[in-house]
């Protein structure tokens, strides 16, 4: 096989070409570490390389494999991840200046889980800074790049991670979502995202942003990737105190069966107001693709949307002050700029705090009331495609209106309701860029998020693609 074909694989087909012996967990590593050696500099995906950590696990995944002791589908497999995760004997930056010489003892739970079943790391991937943010343009450690425009962002703040899997620098990686930091890379990097539901996938290590609204999950090339990704990670941990302990099925068990008569909700009411004219294209054209696969098309309402994202916003800020105390009261100058004017800025009051949960938890009971009568909902990812690197304001549809605002405007309400969220590609603007696709579904109910998705993914091929570099 061509390098470029090895850095190019899915998970399940590599795990089928290391099963089948067509080529070595050391020759796959090798092949990501010379795309990340060519290719990191004109991307900035990742801030750390573990080159040599890379070959070591790889050579012990090739002894065990030859030995005929296999640990699953992910054994031998090139992951990364994101520089929130902590890592034993590696440094965890969260993009910080204030945590640029952190070096953990331990594996956060994630990166423990996914090392015992057989993955090979390649390093920590680029982060807006503490996760706060959407754009990846880090003060200290330089802007992610988008590989489908190198002028335009990946989003955030995952940047690292889906621009990494865009370009072809890792097989598959982790990410954060607080308000939709895993599934709007995914959307602009034009690949696949999936926030679990809260609580299914453990945050133990993981540097937080919100204790409330943070999620931690995959990002991948395909459905079908993210589905095993999720298998690995998923599972209750008593050292993450928002942990559920709800029993981990395989979600790619059924993932091929299709979606004939399934119920497929549209809520055109705010997630469908102000887009892109080609994110609004797009979008038309996969509701009637869904529908061609037999699924059934419904426009429900969901009241309360708006609220529920002020909500978000309010707590995290609230959160993310006493997160950050000891830093704000002691090193402020040593965050950015943009993350210095938050953190600067003081936080909701008690009302204020109480009345946005109770938004929160009023969209719950509203999205939980929607999903009674259908199986799950689909709407865009986000509502722009990827703005240029620097550029603070966006235009939708008729209006204006801050990057922040547009990018979160999808996705944050599935954070404030903790349901299970999946970003795949469903096109291109005329210019190349992606636009992405979310399905949301009930609690727990992933496996029917990735059933819709993979079935989209199967008939349309939007997947395929891969930018030029």
């Amino acid at each position: 096989m061509k390098t470029l074909d090895l850095a190019n694989l899915t998970i399940e087909r590599a795990a089928r070409a290391l099963r089948d012996r067509e080529v070595s967990p050391l020759e796959l590593t090798d092949a990501y570490l010379d795309r990340i050696e060519r290719l990191n500099p004109r991307v900035n995906a990742y801030l750390t390389v573990t080159a040599e950590r890379a070959r070591d696990d790889a050579r012990r995944a090739t002894a065990e494999l030859a030995a005929g002791k296999v640990r699953g589908p992910l054994h031998g497999i090139p992951v990364a991840h994101k520089d929130l995760y902590e890592t034993a004997g590696i440094r965890t930056t969260g993009g910080s200046k204030i945590h640029a010489n952190h070096v953990p003892s331990a594996d956060c739970t994630v990166a423990r889980k996914l090392r015992e079943a057989g993955t090979v790391l390649l390093g920590k991937l680029n982060t807006h800074e503490y996760a706060y943010g959407v754009t990846t343009n880090n003060p200290h450690y330089g802007p992610t790049r988008n590989p489908w425009d190198l002028e335009r962002i990946p989003a955030g703040s995952s940047g690292g991670s889906g621009a990494a899997i865009a370009a072809g620098l890792a097989t598959a990686t982790t990410g954060s979502d607080t308000g939709g930091s895993i599934r709007m890379p995914a959307s602009l990097c034009g690949v696949v995202g999936l926030k679990p539901t809260y609580g299914r996938v453990s945050k133990a290590g993981v540097l937080p942003l919100s204790y409330r609204f943070d999620h931690t999950g995959p990002i991948t090339r395909t459905v079908m990737d993210a589905g095993l990704m999720f298998n690995a990670m998923a599972g209750y941990d008593p050292a993450d105190p928002s942990s559920l302990r709800v029993p981990v099925e395989d979600v790619t068990a059924g993932i091929d069966t299709g979606i004939r008569g399934l119920r497929v909700g549209v809520p055109r009411g705010y997630f469908f107001d102000q887009l892109e004219d080609d994110v609004a294209a797009a979008l038309e054209a996969a509701i009637a693709g869904l529908q061609r696969l037999g699924a059934d098309i419904r426009d429900i309402e969901i009241p309360g949307v708006l609220e529920g994202v002020w909500g978000v916003f309010g707590f995290v800020h609230a959160e993310a002050l006493e997160i950050h105390s000891q830093a704000i009261e002691h090193r402020l100058q040593d965050f950015g700029d943009d993350l210095r004017a938050i953190l600067g800025s003081p936080g909701p009051d008690a009302a204020t705090l109480m009345l946005g949960l109770r938004y929160c938890d009023a969209l719950t009971v509203a999205m939980r009331t929607a999903l009674e009568q259908v199986d799950v909902l689909i709407t865009p990812t986000t509502p722009i495609t990827a703005p240029r690197i620097g550029q603070d304001i966006v235009r939708c549809g008729d209006s204006e209106e801050p990057v922040l605002h547009a990018m979160i405007r999808c996705t944050a309400p599935f954070n404030a309701t903790h349901l299970p969220a999946l970003s795949v590609p469903c096109g291109f603007t005329p210019g190349g860029l992606p636009v992405g696709l979310q399905i949301a579904g009930r609690p727990f109910d992933e496996a029917t998020v990735l059933r819709v998705g993979y079935a989209y993914e199967q008939a349309t091929g939007w997947h395929l693609r891969t930018p030029v570099l």
